[in-house]
């Protein structure tokens, strides 16, 4: 049994030494460094502290306890703050304008795109405020504005969308496609965050809607599942 368990251990290591001798070949996917690419979980992480931002009272965060709604949306924003700047710090690589930016120049940087993205969410508000009331006013199925907000893959995948776009005109690299993948993953919407997209939208049922990077959706536009706008 020990002669049995040792000859499994030594296949395994030629296994392991043949995959490593593979990673040595220089291609793109044998990118070794993993952390300095930015992390799938913490971006999810991120857009669903940033839909308690957008929605207070619907989505909620357990580990938060605070005593009134100014304590409680400081901690957020810090908690998100900090991770978004982290997470825009690490994709600045990829954009060929800080190929050869220095730690802090691109740290400042990640601090300045932050700092404009916050001061966007009461405009971000307001449109997915107008999204919400199109899609109770286009749906005669939807019984009240929360069924909307909790319910529909629509409202989720475009307020997703909101969010990502504004990082999209800071020219922020991956994050928002791997925002708005996260929403495509969840829902079957594959909304590009290059896409521009008026107030009252909806998207009705949603699954295999496709809106691309060229888009221009103007006010008040219905989707239907199944439609690809843009390519």
């Amino acid at each position: 049994m020990i002669e049995h368990h040792e000859e499994f251990e030594e296949k395994i290591g030629e296994i392991v030494n043949l995959i490593l001798c593979d990673y040595e070949k220089g291609r793109d996917i044998d990118q070794m460094d993993v952390f300095a690419q930015p992390d799938k979980a913490q971006v999810t992480n991120l857009v669903q502290k940033l839909m308690i931002v957008v929605f207070p009272g619907y989505y909620r965060e357990k580990v938060y306890r605070s005593f009134n709604d100014n304590n409680r949306l400081t901690m957020i924003m810090e908690d998100v703050l900090y991770n978004l700047r982290k997470q825009i710090f690490l994709a600045l690589r990829y954009q060929e304008d800080f190929a050869q930016a220095t730690e802090i120049e691109m740290q400042r940087h990640a601090e300045e795109v932050c700092t404009k993205f916050f001061q966007k969410i009461p405009k971000i508000r307001e449109f997915i405020n107008t999204d919400i009331q199109a899609t109770f006013d286009g749906d005669p199925a939807s019984l009240s504005k929360a069924e909307i907000v909790l319910c529909y893959p629509g409202l989720f995948a475009t307020s997703v969308n909101r969010l990502a776009h504004e990082l999209y005109l800071l020219n922020v690299p991956l994050i928002p496609r791997m925002m708005t993948e996260y929403a495509h993953g969840l829902t079957g919407i594959d909304i590009n965050p290059g896409a521009k997209i008026g107030k009252y939208f909806m998207i009705d049922h949603g699954t295999g809607v496709v809106i691309g990077e060229t888009a221009e959706i103007g006010c008040h536009v219905k989707v239907y599942q199944g439609v690809t706008i843009g390519a």
